[in-house]
This record gives structure tokens, C-alpha cells and sequence, in this order.
């Protein structure tokens, strides 16, 4: 369903429950400054809208038929601003939202309607906007980042100081981890006879004669 364009920040509401639709078109309805261009009642239908229409907003379920929030958040938000509203807090789902392009999160039953409103305004204007649950899910994200960062600048490091190969800086990184050859062979899925070679090059590189000097010079060195 599609109403006749007004002044506003026009916002398009994809949910497969009419009365939460109803409810959500009640509340945006009631602030001068929004307009409600459209409703849509799976991810199709909200696909189809956001190219024909470009909404600043859409407001986006993730349980619907046919196609779910999950699966069409990427194609819409390359069209608008996606602030999702569901009453799912699974952490794996929040992440995969955000991964996929999402601005803004709240969940059914944590929210009032000023904050709706003041959500709205603020994905619409480049923002973002988390509920406490997604908030969290969010500061991890950017933890794990940090961590895969560090291990970047950790190999890099490895790479130019003591010029070993990523096979090697994998078997050294396993090594420092207490792990025996057989462990790494597995881990790696090498015959250990491979591991072997890849530690005595190691061993070379570092100029060590031993798994415990090897790995005492690896964390002297920050790169444990």
C-alpha cells in the first residue's frame, strides 16, 4: 500500500503483522515531520518499494514469508537507511544485521514512541541507533575487529622482522599456543613430517635452537 508523497522524512514500514504495521503507521502518522510512503508485508514487496520509492527510513521486521529481513537487508539498504524493528534479540541476528547494513536496531517491547521517533530521525540523518541488546552485540563486533587487526599487524610484523612465510607464521602462532607437531599437522591438516620442516625454517629465521627459545623470542618480540 503506497500513500501520496507530503512534505517529510518519508519512511517505509515492512512488517508481516497488520496491526503492528497499523500501530507503527499510527505513531510515524502522528509527527508532523515524518510521512509513511508505503507498507510492505515480506521482503519482496520491501524490496520492490525501497527502489520504486528510495524511503530515508525503512523500518524493517526479520520474521516475514517469502523473503526475511535477513536475506533482503543488503539490496534495501543500498536504497535507504535501514532501521530494523523486530522482537528478535538473538545476538547472531543482530550482528548479521549490522554486517549487512543496518543503521539502526530496536526490539519490540524495549522501546516508546518518542524513541521511535527520535530513531527514525537519527538513521534518516546518517546516524545510528541501538537498543541496549544491539548496542552490545555492536561493542563486540568492533572487539573482534580489533582483535583480527592486531593479528594482521602481528603477521605483517612477523613478515618483515623475521621473513617467515604465513605457513610458517600459522605454525609458530599454534606453537606458541602449546601444541605439539601432531596437533599442528591436525590443525593445519600437514603430515607432520611438513610441520617438522616448516619449524626447523622457523628455527632458522629466528635463530633459535628450540621450541622453548623459538617461542621465547616470538613473545619477546610481542608477536606471541
Amino acid at each position: 500500500m503506497t500513500w501520496p508523497a507530503a512534505p517529510g522524512i518519508g519512511v517505509l514500514i515492512v512488517d508481516d503483522n497488520p496491526i503492528v504495521r497499523a500501530a507503527l503507521r499510527g505513531i510515524l502518522e502522528g509527527d508532523d515531520g515524518l510521512r509513511v510512503l508505503a507498507e510492505a508485508a515480506n521482503g519482496r514487496e520491501a524490496i520492490a518499494a525501497a527502489r520504486r520509492l528510495g524511503p530515508a527510513v525503512t523500518l524493517l521486521d526479520h520474521r516475514m514469508p517469502i523473503a526475511d529481513g535477513l536475506s533482503v537487508i543488503a539490496t534495501i539498504a543500498q536504497h535507504s537507511a535501514v532501521l530494523v524493528l523486530t522482537s528478535d534479540d538473538d545476538a547472531q541476528l543482530i550482528a548479521g544485521m549490522l554486517h549487512q547494513g543496518a543503521r539502526g536496531y530496536l526490539v519490540h517491547g524495549e522501546f516508546a514512541p518518542p524513541e521511535l521517533l527520535r530513531a527514525v530521525r537519527e538513521v534518516a540523518g546518517g546516524r545510528g541507533w541501538l537498543s541496549p541488546v544491539a548496542a552490545s552485540v555492536a561493542a563486540s563486533m568492533l572487539r573482534d575487529q580489533s582483535a583480527r587487526d592486531r593479528d594482521a599487524e602481528r603477521r605483517r610484523r612477523a613478515r618483515t622482522q623475521f621473513g617467515l612465510t604465513e605457513r610458517e607464521e600459522d605454525v609458530m602462532h599454534l606453537l606458541c599456543q602449546g601444541l605439539s607437531n601432531a596437533s599442528i599437522a591436525r590443525r593445519l591438516m600437514l603430515t607432520e613430517k611438513t610441520v617438522k620442516n616448516h619449524l626447523n625454517h622457523v628455527f632458522a629465521k629466528l635463530q633459535v635452537r628450540s621450541r622453548t627459545e623459538a617461542v621465547v623470542r616470538w613473545s619477546d618480540n610481542g608477536l606471541r
